[in-house]
């Protein structure tokens, strides 16, 4: 049945999506997780089908679209590989995204339409070992000497870090400062003084690549500074704030997968002589699911809407994240808990899809910030 929320252009992407993900992620998803890496099969296919671009204007290479049809893609391939849309949107949705919003027409012209074509990717380095919520308290520093920027520091849980053509990183020229000391430069892959660590053992998201970045006296060119010196803060704060929408898009993804999983198997497994499906206990854990899936995608949308429309989305963005990352874990546990024992085992899509969903309330801000901005903003709402 076609979604009534979807126009015509909005169907044909979601059907040519999902028939990739169908046909040539989901199918591969066990065996990529299993290897703990980034996995350029699955990322040369959404290259070739123009979701690396997504959102990305024409004349800069990418697909264009706004954030609907990204939310859209995200979804989909999050149904098919969870990880595979976690290395999209750190890709995208983050580091493309910085630098098309924020980099003058020279460095637009100079780095997005290699990132937008998918031949190469981008990573986003903000977070550091001592600090993940309080993104303002940045140790790495930033020091021009003779036109040359020198950074020093570290970042951590860096998506795409050891894959990545071009890194945006936040570093501070000045702590006393707080944020306003914060600037944005584009580093290169390969940069003299950046040593890449990969980092491995994760619960899940195996198949997207993270790791570790350190800079020593790594130099970086003068016309890579991302807009104007200081504003580096802003603009991180800004481009969280619309990728949120991106990431609860991946998880309606990842609930919807295990829905559909949990349908299935309630339809062949059998006790008392009939399907588990035909049992009431069944259903009302299959309804809610459902309807908790819906709930998500249904705001996940309307904050893509007012995003494209030019107007205010952050408060129903960090709405929209709240809500379809914490539906995410629980459907997903319902889920295993629909599956038996079995659903505990590897052989079973839902233990993966439980694993790879629980990161997802705690990375791009977590479960309790969200509720911080949107607390905010409804006592600003109503003031007494």
């Amino acid at each position: 049945m076609p979604d009534p929320m979807l126009n015509e252009e909005e169907r044909m992407l979601q059907n040519l999506v999902r028939d990739f993900a169908d046909r040539e992620m989901a199918p591969r998803a066990r065996e990529v997780d299993e290897k703990e890496e980034f996995d350029q099969q699955n990322w040369q296919g959404m290259a070739r089908l123009g979701i690396t671009g997504i959102s990305i204007a024409p004349q800069y290479g990418g697909s264009g679209g706004g954030y609907r049809q990204l939310a859209i893609a995200a979804e989909e391939i999050a149904r098919g590989d969870a990880a595979a849309s976690t290395g999209l949107i750190a890709h995208l949705s983050l580091g493309t995204t910085t630098i098309y919003r924020f980099g003058n027409e020279e460095q637009k012209q100079r780095f997005i339409p290699s990132l937008a074509s998918g031949r190469g990717v981008a990573a986003w380095a903000l977070t550091e070992p001592g600090g993940g919520s309080d993104a303002a308290a940045l140790q790495t520093s930033a020091v021009q000497r003779d036109g040359t920027w020198f950074l020093n520091g570290s970042k951590m849980f860096i998506t795409n870090a050891d894959v990545a053509e071009s890194m945006v990183v936040f570093a501070t020229q000045d702590r006393e400062q707080g944020y306003k000391g914060i600037s944005a430069f584009v580093v290169p892959r390969g940069a003299p003084g950046m040593q890449v660590n990969p980092m491995h053992g994760k619960m899940g998201m195996r198949a997207s690549s993270t790791s570790e970045v350190v800079f020593q006296d790594t130099p970086v060119p003068a016309e890579n500074l991302l807009g104007e010196e200081g504003r580096g803060f802003r603009y991180a704060m800004e481009v969280l704030d619309s990728s949120r929408i991106t990431i609860a898009a991946q998880c309606v993804g990842i609930g919807q997968a295990a829905l559909e999983e949990a349908v299935r198997y309630a339809q062949q497994r059998e006790s008392f002589g009939r399907p588990i499906a035909q049992h009431q206990a069944i259903q009302f854990m299959l309804a809610d699911m459902a309807a908790a899936v819906h709930a998500a995608r249904t705001t996940t949308m309307q904050a893509a809407t007012l995003k494209d429309e030019g107007r205010p989305f952050i408060n129903e963005a960090s709405i929209a994240k709240l809500i379809a990352s914490e539906m995410c874990v629980n459907v997903t546990s319902q889920a295993v808990q629909v599956h038996g024992g079995y659903g505990y085992f590897k052989d079973a899509p839902v233990e993966r899809l439980f694993r790879d969903a629980r990161v997802t309330t705690i990375y791009e801000g977590t479960s309790q910030v969200q509720r911080l901005l949107i607390a905010r903003q409804t006592l600003a709402q109503y003031p007494v």
